[in-house]
């Protein structure tokens, strides 16, 4: 199966990261109203993304989040890095494999965490309105699994 590399337009959003540099503490946060969203690249389009830290387009750590409307799909990809994946809020439903599989997945609700290995194929999907956190180590990519499912082209 024919893989579709794709590097996300995140170029945009790391040029103001570290979002958030108040006070001289680059990087601090004082709380979910002043994280300052954006709307996703093309790839994820329809999401709203904001970078907590880091460049998302060079090697070393970073942190961002992404909001997730009701019935949201993101198709089966990998990553060339392992990330983690926090639930902020809503219901956050992931799997391993090779295409979506509603019922081949599990819930994660707030709190919740999962440890994705690099060059693991995963999807998820929001059940309602959904914020996750993903940490890794950069630079930070999308390979889709089955071209076809590419939102942009």
């Amino acid at each position: 199966m024919r893989a579709l590399h794709v590097t996300l337009g995140l170029l945009v959003f790391a040029a103001s990261a570290p979002a958030f540099a108040q006070g001289g503490h680059e990087g601090m946060v004082t709380g979910p109203d002043n994280v300052k969203w954006g709307p996703a690249p093309p790839e994820l389009s329809g999401a709203q993304i904001a970078v907590l830290y880091g460049d998302l387009s060079k090697e070393g750590p970073f942190v961002l989040r992404l909001k997730l409307p009701s019935n949201y799909q993101i198709p089966a990809h990998h990553h060339s890095i392992a990330e983690s994946v926090t639930v902020i809020s809503g219901d956050f439903y992931a799997g391993m494999g090779d295409k979506l599989n509603r019922n081949d997945a599990q819930l994660f609700r707030p709190g919740g965490f999962a440890w994705i290995p690099a060059n693991t194929n995963h999807y998820a999907w929001a059940g309602n309105e959904t914020v996750v956190q993903v940490q890794g180590q950069g630079p930070f990519d999308l390979v889709l699994a089955n071209p076809e499912n590419a939102r942009s082209k």
